[in-house]
């Protein structure tokens, strides 16, 4: 067996997996006085970065041990005495590369002493594989918990426990561990526990590891600037009142709202599945109709062209707030403004028109419908704010909700940095000029090119 870390209480990494070495920096020297006593780092940066990365760490923090986590696949006795001689102490090699690649680390890391740490993401049986890497010579081997099992109350140190009993080797975890799992964590046998945005993503960083430490050492939950993440539809609207349209905007590549949408309460934030309605300019029969077709919690999204007459007012607000509505979209005119903001259902309204037209009764209800460009089916998922009014297809609303989460976590970071003593502008926090796109030939694309 290889030699490990010595026996000792369960210990606190950091992942720094940031793209820019001088918000890592920051991150660490917040996490190390915190409790941090392992940095990483993480594969984004070191890709961003290169070594320089580590020599960096290395040099800031000349007595901490030191991840590179490069996941090596193949070359594995360049990469291990490339990272040792930048002054890593640990590498990582996938679990799934090849036995000869495992060797070769392992060979590497005898070399230069560095140690071989096997990642098990990806292992069709990571405890099999987890054996063959403590026969291997491995040092340590990694498992990753997955996130949704803790968001649905599962066990996600399940394979933790397995791994766990069958080698003797140091165990560590990742994989969205914040305070509220890490005493678990311990408890699954985790030697290692390896934290990435619960730190580098908080305000504080320096407080969010002093958490997770305690939470570590007292064995019981601790609580968490970082929101749980959703796995089922039935948790969506807790994300999504929390996350604005731009933050969902972000997390879909810079994807477009309806814009230009007149909001009733400005400052109230409305989130829930989609009815939808298609009417004429002013005719208000079917979008009175299909208040009786909504459940509690489902937003009515009515497309009448764009224009006035209006097609809704303050007694159909009334209608709908006894049905329990979280919101109304209307691509068209309403009435009644004034009486409407002073009820307690938002409406979205592309026009406001004091007059309307006849219930005729022409339109549809579930019915998809396409506003500039953006097409709303029913039951898709539904965003609005004062910025605009944001449709997340119902097959990948689990998903983007996460990702607008993770938007919001990393602007809260970014603008504690602006704000921290010595911080500076956004342009010098995100090293904006560096992450310039650049052409072909060594020119700069700019917004006229």
């Amino acid at each position: 067996m290889a030699v490990g870390w010595p026996a000792m209480a369960a210990r606190l990494q950091l992942a720094l997996d940031q793209v820019d070495l001088h918000r890592a920096l920051r991150a660490a020297r917040e996490g190390v006085a915190g409790g941090v006593t392992i940095l990483e780092v993480g594969t984004p940066l070191l890709k961003a970065e290169g070594l320089g990365a580590v020599r960096a760490i290395r040099a800031a923090f000349p007595r901490l041990e030191l991840v590179c986590d490069g996941k090596t696949m193949d070359a594995g006795r360049l990469e291990f005495e490339a990272a040792a001689k930048a002054g890593a102490t640990m590498g990582t090699v996938l679990g799934v590369a090849s036995d000869s690649t495992l060797a070769e680390c392992v060979e590497a890391g005898r070399n230069y002493g560095i140690k071989v740490l096997v990642d098990l993401l990806g292992c069709v049986d990571p405890v099999a594989r987890a054996k063959e890497a403590e026969a291997l010579g491995a040092d340590a081997v990694n498992v990753h918990c997955p996130i949704d099992e803790q968001v649905r109350g599962g066990d996600p140190f399940e394979t933790l426990r397995a791994v766990r009993a069958a080698v003797s080797i140091p165990v560590t975890v990742a994989g969205g561990i914040t305070a509220a799992p890490a005493p678990e964590a311990v408890r699954a046998g985790a030697d290692v526990l390896i934290v990435g945005g619960a730190i580098t993503k908080a305000r504080d960083a320096e407080a969010a590891a002093r958490g997770i430490c305690e939470a570590m050492v007292s064995g019981k939950p601790g609580e968490s600037e970082m929101a749980a993440r959703v796995s089922a539809e039935a948790d969506l609207r807790r994300i999504l009142t929390e996350v604005s349209t731009a933050n969902i905007s972000d997390a879909m590549h810079r994807a477009p709202c309806w814009p230009g949408m007149l909001a009733t309460h400005p400052d109230l934030r409305v989130a829930g599945p989609a009815v939808t309605c298609r009417a004429m300019p002013g005719d208000w029969a079917k979008p009175v109709e299909a208040i009786d077709t909504c459940q509690p919690g489902d937003v009515l999204v009515i497309d009448s062209g764009g224009v006035p007459p209006a097609v809704w007012g303050e007694l159909a607000t009334n209608s709908a707030i006894n049905r329990g509505l979280a919101g109304v979209i209307v691509h068209g005119a309403v009435r009644d403004t004034r009486d409407i903001r002073a009820l307690t259902l938002p409406v979205f309204s592309r026009a406001v028109s004091s007059h309307a037209g006849e219930p005729k009764g022409f339109g549809e209800i579930g019915v998809t419908l396409r506003v500039d460009g953006i097409e709303c089916r029913p039951g898709d998922w539904i965003v609005a704010d004062a910025d605009g009014v944001m449709v997340l297809p119902r097959a990948k609303a689990v998903e983007l909700a996460n990702r607008a989460m993770y938007c919001l976590e990393a602007e809260n970071r970014i603008r504690s940095e602006i704000m921290a003593e010595g911080g500076g502008t956004l342009a010098q926090v995100v090293d904006l000029y560096k992450w310039e796109k650049r052409v072909v030939g060594g020119g700069e694309a700019h917004g006229d090119a």
